[in-house]
């Protein structure tokens, strides 16, 4: 035992000289005087987690003992970590996860929108863990609602279910994917310990939509994950069937990216009609108005 976890405190000492090394003094403040060795040094760091700079230096040396979940938080913003790498050293140090953080989500990179976009006949979207809708691509605008047209508090999946008419009109199972939705919801909250911030929603959902109250009251979670969503849409498409599936993005918890793939071959013709269909009544707006 006592050689796993010396082993263990020299792996965490290791990461953190590290990560400290790729530190630049100057752009946190420090002087670039009389340094010999690239990034912070040992007491620097330990002045911006608010640490005993002996005592730091005792953990890079791997002779500090188990430090506290605090401690460890502390260390991570001092070092300028990232999610994946606040979350390793915490395997590191305490051989878990760390206590899960909501944030909220400030968009996507250009590199994630391409990503999107390269998906031509698969509606995707991007949302937080509240639901937020962040980015998507045109097909998910053009089978499932154009996002770019509401306003950005509208943008919420939650809220689309319970409140926009358009979505009951095309779900012809609405009351059964709204329920499955509603129970995949909780624990998606519950996961990313985003339950405060979404109060105001679920008390303003509750209050518009009798559905809402009565499902938000049963308390369901999901014994399954489902697998696909059926959705009404004009002719020349028709009724349209996606399956789904849903992916975390660049390691973040806070972000996940939901793809439907057309379920047969009939419904990739069907959503290539519709898209087809659309592209064509935008080229006669746009020759109008020339």
């Amino acid at each position: 035992m006592a050689n796993r976890m010396t082993a263990s405190e020299n792996r965490l000492g290791a990461y953190l000289r590290d990560r400290r090394t790729k530190l630049d003094p100057a752009a946190l403040g420090f002087s670039l005087t009389r340094r010999r060795t690239p990034g912070l040094r040992r007491e620097e760091v330990a002045q911006r987690a608010n640490v005993s700079a002996t005592w730091y230096t005792w953990l890079e040396q791997g002779r500090g003992g188990a430090p506290s979940a605090d401690v460890l938080d502390r260390i991570a913003r001092a070092l300028l970590l990232t999610d994946v790498e606040r979350e390793h050293l915490f395997l590191l140090g305490l051989g878990r996860l760390p206590d899960v953080r909501y944030r909220i989500a400030p968009g996507v990179t250009p590199r994630l929108q391409r990503v999107l976009d390269a998906l031509e006949m698969s509606p995707a979207y991007v949302k937080t863990a509240t639901w937020d809708i962040v980015a998507w691509n045109r097909a998910a605008s053009v089978i499932m609602g154009d996002f770019s047209v509401l306003p950005v508090e509208e943008r919420n999946g939650l809220r689309r279910i319970f409140s926009d008419p358009e979505v009951r009109d095309t779900w012809p199972n609405w009351e059964s994917d709204a329920r499955f939705a509603l129970s995949v919801f909780r624990v998606d909250i519950a996961r990313a310990g985003a339950a405060a911030s979404v109060e105001a929603l679920i008390d303003e959902l509750s209050r518009q939509s009798p559905a809402f109250a009565a499902m938000w009251r049963e308390h369901d979670v999901p014994a399954t994950f489902g697998e696909g969503l059926t959705f009404e849409r004009p002719s020349p498409a028709g009724t349209i069937t996606l399956e789904y599936s849903t992916f975390a993005v660049d390691g973040r918890s806070d972000l996940r990216m939901v793809i439907y793939n057309p379920a047969t071959p009939t419904d990739v013709a069907r959503v290539g009609a519709l898209l087809k269909d659309v592209r064509g009544n935008e080229s006669s707006s746009r020759r109008a108005r020339k």
